[in-house]
């Protein structure tokens, strides 16, 4: 530590910082800053702090020491300037009784149980809300899960009816195709017998411009060819 004294506070600090470990943690922070002085804790619950050391030092140490971290908490914050005591060198804690210090230890110790306690309540009342959460998801996964069992079973029965349809298109299609064999035979067998009947009415025209003067019996003759020529198409078809 610098020897040469440049400022020196006496402190009053109220709130929450009596067996919360706040003596420590200004103990450590006058440690790291190489400030000199004492912290005791008084009968009506407050601390009384003597600091001294560099200006911008001090500072700092008046800054951290009105926000200590959890449990402790810092209500009020009184800091007078005090002559610098040389014969001080180092940071101490002024402690008091055993039983008083002992009853320090176990209130920081209490202290932070109770924060955790209530850290824990928090989450727990979390876990119950993510609890109800996932009980509401579940139940609507349920709901989710017996609409597609109807689903599944209504796919089923598409699918069956599905199956008839594709058997009764076989069916169909096997039908179909018997009937094209059917009617390009029946096509063959026409174009056939219009080839001979083309035939022979070209032969009959011929015999009527070659023969147009011969007699009736002929020409009778020729009708009556021609009318069986087309009675036997009729029958072919």
């Amino acid at each position: 530590m610098n020897t040469k004294i440049m400022k020196a506070f006496r402190i009053q600090v109220g709130g929450r910082v009596q067996r919360v470990g706040y003596r420590r943690y200004l103990l450590d922070i006058a440690q790291e800053l190489g400030l000199s002085g004492y912290i005791r804790n008084e009968k009506d619950g407050t601390v009384t702090v003597f600091i001294q050391g560099e200006d911008k030092l001090v500072n700092r140490f008046l800054r951290r020491a009105k926000k200590p971290p959890s449990p402790a908490s810092v209500k009020s914050f009184t800091a007078k300037p005090a002559r610098p005591n040389p014969r001080i060198k180092f940071f101490t804690i002024k402690f008091g009784s055993v039983q008083e210090e002992f009853q320090e230890g176990f209130g920081a110790m209490h202290a932070e149980f109770h924060d955790y306690r209530h850290e824990f309540e928090g989450y727990r009342r979390e876990f119950e809300d993510y609890r109800k959460e996932f009980k509401d998801y579940r139940s609507e996964f349920r709901d989710h899960r017996q609409e597609f069992r109807d689903f599944r079973e209504e796919f089923r029965d598409y699918r069956n009816e599905f199956r008839d349809f594709r058997d009764e298109f076989r069916d169909y299609r096997k039908e179909f195709q018997e009937f094209a064999k059917r009617t390009d035979e029946n096509f063959k067998i026409v174009l056939e017998k219009y080839g001979e009947i083309s035939g022979k009415l070209a032969e009959i025209l011929e015999t009527l411009v070659r023969e147009s003067r011969e007699t009736r019996e002929q020409l009778s003759h020729a009708l009556e060819m021609l009318s069986e020529s087309l009675k036997l198409l009729k029958e072919k078809q």
